[in-house]
Parts: C-alpha cells; structure tokens; sequence
C-alpha cells in the first residue's frame, strides 16, 4: 500500500497492546494502511511508544462488557492477544470469561472478522490432560470460533524474537550453562516459529475471506528438541559446545523453579512454559500459507530466527519484552502524589544532595539506573533483595532494562515498573517484588533557587496491615546504607559524567556505601 494511503483501512482494535505481541502488532497495522485503536487497562502505558500518536487508545479491559462495547464502536476488525499467563487464582474462568464477553460484544458491534494467537496443542492428547495454560488457551479459540463472528485462531508453539518468555529463557540457559542436567522435556520435538513470521500472519489475517473461521498451525520449518535448540543456539552465538543431561526426574514444577534461578524469568512465567514443553507441539498443516502466501525466504528458519534475535539484543533495539505486559499493581492502587495521602500511613525515607554537573548529566545517570548499570549503592543488598524476591515466586532482579540508556512508561527495570517519567526531571518506579504493600522510589534531577544542580530522591511504602508496618521497621535501619549511598554515588556518578563529557556506563553499582 502507498505511504499516502495509510490510515484509509479498516479500524481494527487491539487488545494486548501493553504485551510482548500486541506492542508489536500495532506498527504492523499501521505500515499495512489500517487504523488502529487500543484498549488498555492502563492507556498511560501506552503513551511513549513511537507509534502512540498514530493510534486511538482506549481505556477498558476485556472482562469488563461495557468498556469493550465502547471500544468496538467503528470496529471492523478485533485483535485478541491477551492472555493469564503466569497470573494466579482461577486464571481459566477469568480467560472463559473474557473471551465470551469479546466474542458477543464482536458480534453486537457486528465486527466481520477477530484474530487470536493461541498456543499450538499436541495431537492425541486429551484436552484435560493438557497444562492448564494450554487448556484454557484451547478454550479461548474455541469460544471465539463460536462467537458467530468470522475468527482466524492461529496456533504457534515457541516464539523466536528478541524479548520474548520464550527466548529470554533459552538464551540464559543456554549463555549461563555451559553444562546442564535438564529435565526430559529437552527431547521434546518443537516447531519453533520466528516472531516476524508471527506478525506477517497476524497482519495478514485483517485481509481474510469473511467464509474463514478456522484455526491455523503456524510454525518455522524447523522441527527440533529443546536440546537440539541450546546446541543450535550455542552455535549461532558462537559459544563453546553445550553438554546438556537430560534427567527424567525434574517435575514441571522444579524445573520452573530451576527455570526461575537461572533465567530473567520468574517461576510463574516458566511454569507454564515447561509444562506446555512436555508434549510435542509441531505443526500439521500449513493453510495458511493459501490466504497469506511467503515471501521469498519465509518462514524464517530458527538460527535466522535466533540471529536476528541476537542482532536486535546487540544493538539495543528490543522494541517489547515478555515482562511488558506484567502489571505493577490494581489498577485502583493509591499514588505517592495523592493529597494527604489517600488510603492511610505512607512512610518516606527522603533525601537530597546537590550536584556539581549540569542537570543532564545527573538525569543521563537516573534514566540509566539498573539493568546493567546497577543501583550506585551496596550491590550485594540489592542481589540478596532480588535472591529473596525470586525465592518467594517474585520477579526478582534478573528482567534488567529493555533499553540500556532510555526508558518509557510501562517498561520493566529489574523488580519496578516505570511508573512515570518527566524526561529531564522525574522518574517514578513502582515495586514489582513480593511486598506487604505498594512502595514507590522517586528520583528527580532539579535546578534550586542558585542556579545549582540538585538531586532528589524519595523511597515511600503504604503498608498493608501489621506486617506491612513490621517490615518498614525491620528494613529501615539499612536505608541509610542503600538509599543514602544511592544518592550519594549518582551524585557522584553525574559528576564524573560531566568531568568525561559522556554518558556513565560501567561499574554504576560500585561505590561507597
């Protein structure tokens, strides 16, 4: 389609944007030539990405019937790419729920076509004998098949992409372990399927004939073990040779956990992702091939697959990541900016200290904590922290950054969220590890009433209940340590900034402190 015939196709409405799939489906759409509008719990999320002046955002969720009615007005295409993977509580019921409440408000609004990516199920096998994640993935593109509304249900096994759950956890294991006694779902035959291919298809859907509603199989046309994936991944990553054991008695349930050790990826996001690797997921058809034809060289095979992954790590260009889509809280969670502040007891722990480096240096160093470059104070706390985090089912400290220099809302950094960001000014994160409590950590970069630079720092926490204030009392003596010397060394570190005329990069954790 020409560059000056954008925007002149049908609107389609995509759910899941804030995820890993959906934040890379939507410029997809948009270089295709149709419109697009999002609906999101939390629209803000969505407010720094390139394309989120070219959209329509919404707010609304997929469980709640009303809010989708007011997303679907105008709508001739719906986009289904939400899912509760590694969500707890009756996560099934939840998904049945939101899937019927999409399909009929589909068919109300008279939309004449939706498209969902499922996962890929093996043959043979019962549906109630499939994980459960599987099973209810299963369910959701049975109901909207259904729904009376034209559905295309694709059907991929492993995606292969930079950022990806599903790559983030074979790159680390395969990078940290360079011997490895594994569990036997290694021998598993998978099809693993490039993330590109993923969004040709899901584009290639808006364009099906309105007598489809049918699932397809989509898949690279490599058909491997997840051990002869480590050895091909080591290969094209230019390691040593990787000895891998397989051992059958790692239950799904230890291998998430040794998953979670190991990887940035937390137990309750591996879970489901090695219980799903027990059965052998491989493509039987490949219709879809008939409505949206390969190009030349596609579908991407996997060490294609995995060397555009890399190329895009290398250079910084992860555009989304798996832990996008994870939530920082309720939505109807206070904020630290609530007058009074609503909803009881907030305790602080502030500090300021002024800087002497212009006050873009000091904001190059606030936007470029963590990840990489550290906390600037006591490493060792914040690795205990994060250990203690992943031991209780937490996120921990692994996810890093998506970008090594530059953040935007809703991104992950180790265990926070950002929560917002002031560019020049104001970064606020939220807390994503296991807390009795909401807790925030506020960093500013100001110019006082001199004319100096200053820094300004704020941690703050809402307990919740007893324990909540038994924990602020029992971590409250070490705050001096880790965010007195926080402050301390960013200031420091801002200063060296502007001494070296760039950016600093390493050894940002080391320090006093």
């Amino acid at each position: 389609m020409a560059e000056d015939d954008r925007g002149t196709g049908p609107l389609c409405l995509v759910t899941g944007a804030t995820g890993y799939i959906g934040g890379r489906l939507v410029p997809e759409l948009l270089a295709a030539g149709l419109r697009v509008r999002c609906l999101a719990r939390s629209p803000e999320r969505l407010r720094d990405h390139p394309w989120a002046g070219d959209v329509e955002v919404v707010r609304g969720d997929v469980t709640d019937a009303e809010s989708v009615a007011r997303a679907m007005r105008g709508v001739g295409i719906g986009y289904y790419l939400v899912h509760a993977l590694g969500t707890g509580g009756d996560f099934e019921e939840t998904d049945r729920r939101a899937a019927r409440i999409f399909g009929e408000q589909a068919r109300a609004a008279g939309l004449h076509r939706l498209v969902y990516l499922g996962g890929l199920t093996p043959r043979g096998v019962p549906e109630r004998e499939l994980s459960p994640h599987l099973r209810s993935r299963a369910e959701v593109g049975r109901i909207l098949l259904g729904s009376g509304v034209p559905t295309a249900v694709l059907r991929a096994a492993v995606v292969i992409g930079s950022g990806s759950a599903s790559f983030e956890m074979l790159r680390h294991l395969t990078e940290r372990l360079p011997v490895m006694v594994t569990p036997s779902w290694v021998r598993t035959r998978i099809q693993p399927v490039a993330v590109r291919d993923v969004l040709r298809a899901l584009v290639g859907c808006a364009g099906l004939p309105p007598d489809v509603n049918r699932t397809f199989d989509i898949g690279g046309p490599d058909v491997l073990t997840y051990q002869e994936m480590m050895i091909r991944y080591a290969a094209v990553a230019e390691l040593p040779k990787r000895l891998i054991l397989p051992v059958p008695m790692l239950s799904p349930g230890l291998s998430s956990h040794w998953v979670g050790l190991v990887t940035p990826v937390p137990a309750s996001i591996a879970r489901p992702l090695t219980e799903s690797l027990r059965y052998e997921v491989v493509c039987h058809e490949h219709d879809i091939a008939r409505y949206v034809p390969d190009p030349p060289g596609r579908p991407f095979g996997f060490d294609e697959a995995v060397r555009l992954a890399l190329r895009r790590v290398r250079e910084a260009q992860v555009t989304t990541r798996w832990s996008s889509a994870s939530l920082p809280g309720a939505p109807s969670d206070p904020l630290p900016t609530d007058p009074d502040w609503a909803g009881g007891s907030l305790y602080t722990d502030c500090r300021e200290r002024s800087v002497d480096a212009p006050r873009e240096a000091l904001w190059r160093v606030v936007e470029g904590i963590g990840g990489d470059n550290g906390w600037y104070s006591f490493p060792l706390a914040w690795a205990v922290r994060g250990w203690l985090d992943r031991l209780i089912g937490g996120v921990g400290l692994r996810r890093g950054r998506r970008d090594a220099a530059r953040l935007r809302v809703g991104d992950s950094l180790d265990f926070w969220r950002v929560e917002e960001i002031e560019p020049g000014h104001l970064l606020r994160l939220r807390a994503e590890m296991r807390l009795p409590g909401p807790a925030w950590l506020e960093m500013y970069a100001e110019t006082d009433g001199t004319g100096r630079t200053r820094y300004r720092q704020r941690a703050l926490f809402h307990p919740r209940g007893l324990l909540g204030h038994a924990y602020w009392w029992s971590v409250s003596p070490f705050h001096a340590v880790v965010f007195g010397g926080m402050a301390r060394n960013i200031a420091r570190a801002a200063e060296a900034d502007a001494d070296a005329g760039r950016p600093v990069r390493e050894g940002a954790a080391t320090g006093d402190g």
